[in-house]
């Protein structure tokens, strides 16, 4: 069973998120949480759906207005999706890294060129120190 699968009538999804069904019709009216709808064009909560109701009565009980929590759950799918896009860019470089041995790897140079470098090694960095000390006029 997946956790965004459409389980819960209203009551059952009020009662586990420990909310009246009203208060789950008013969030779903504001776009706060969006269940699944049936034909009869009734809502079904996921288990997603109650975990999300729950947290926007945290972030309630913690004086957060529904605007901000909107926001915040916005930035939390945000982050949630850049993070499956991280996942997926690590096995395709993962993938990438096994089928080219060998091949070049590149840096950036202290002035922002960019330097080709052989598998396995480093760039050297310069730390020599200038010393600098102004004419003296006489």
């Amino acid at each position: 069973m997946h956790e965004r699968s459409p389980l819960f009538v209203i009551s059952v999804a009020a009662e586990l998120a420990g909310m009246h069904p009203q208060t789950l019709r008013q969030y779903d009216r504001l776009g706060l949480v969006s269940p699944t709808r049936t034909a009869g064009k009734s809502r079904r909560y996921s288990m997603h759906d109650v975990v999300q109701l729950r947290e926007i009565a945290q972030l309630s009980s913690e004086g957060v207005s529904l605007e901000g929590i909107r926001r915040v759950l916005g930035l939390e799918e945000e982050v949630a999706v850049l993070r499956a896009r991280v996942r997926e860019l690590e096995g395709a470089l993962a993938d990438e890294m096994l089928n080219r041995p060998g091949r070049r790897v590149f840096a950036a140079g202290s002035a922002g060129e960019v330097i080709s470098l052989k598998a396995g090694t480093r760039v050297r960095r310069e730390n020599a120190v200038v010393v600098w000390r102004p004419l003296e006029r006489g």
